[in-house]
């Protein structure tokens, strides 16, 4: 009994060992190396970088942008229905405002970080990458910068808080809404939050067009995109 075990064990990891053999050339069989995997990964994602990122960098790119526009933290949102109820709209929209300014002045710090991400992908890092989950790209990246891309934000939005005003403007917020008589004292870390919110908003729109790529053949706009690709639809 004892035989036939270690035979069949002897087997199994034969048969497992092959298989990845197999698993690892399946690339070169369908027409594509690793290293044209490894390029058309880093191209999807240089592309979903220069489009998205880029974007958001521009005045109003988290503003004007449902999908990543910076609202209020928990503890402010009372504040802003607040001063509402007591006509104070145009305040409360340029607080708003304020804070998308920030996020907006330290988006370009991520395009370099990305790009250092982007260089270090290996052979092995790209095929699992192209035959992972939807979002695998953006993961990649969120691992490899998500810490850095916090410490290079921070200080730039904290800065941007002040040079917009929005410090001025949201003592002015917080002071009008502590003196009401129906409320209770807030001070939240607003440059934490907003650096926070930015990061959401940067993988958030990339994770966007990696989904583009891998679902809509128009959006893999080059020959090498469409090459591998291909793969993931196999």
């Amino acid at each position: 009994m004892k035989k036939i075990i270690a035979f069949a064990s002897i087997l199994i990891l034969t048969s497992c060992a092959e298989l990845q053999q197999i698993a690892s050339q399946l690339p070169q069989e369908y027409g594509v190396s690793n290293a044209e995997i490894s390029s058309g990964l880093k191209q999807a994602l240089q592309f979903g970088i220069d489009k998205e990122v880029t974007s958001l960098a521009k005045e109003n790119g988290f503003f004007s942008n449902e999908l990543v526009r910076i609202g209020l933290p928990p503890e402010l949102q009372k504040v802003d229905k607040t001063l509402r109820d007591v006509g104070l709209d145009a305040l409360a929209d340029e607080g708003l405002k304020v804070l998308n300014r920030a996020a907006e002045d330290a988006v370009s710090e991520a395009i370099p970080v990305f790009a250092d991400a982007v260089t270090g992908i290996s052979f092995t890092d790209a095929r699992n990458i192209l035959l992972g989950p939807e979002d695998a790209a953006t993961q990649y990246l969120s691992g490899r910068t998500q810490q850095e891309l916090y410490t290079r934000f921070n200080p730039i939005i904290g800065n941007s808080l002040n040079k917009v005003g929005a410090t001025q403007v949201w003592q002015k917020i917080i002071q009008k809404y502590n003196a009401l008589p129906i409320t209770s004292n807030v001070n939240p870390d607003l440059p934490d939050y907003v650096t926070n919110q930015a990061l959401n908003g940067v993988f958030l729109m990339i994770a966007k067009e990696e989904k583009d790529i891998r679902n809509t053949l128009s959006a893999r706009t080059t020959d090498l995109l469409r090459k591998v690709f291909a793969l993931q639809d196999k």
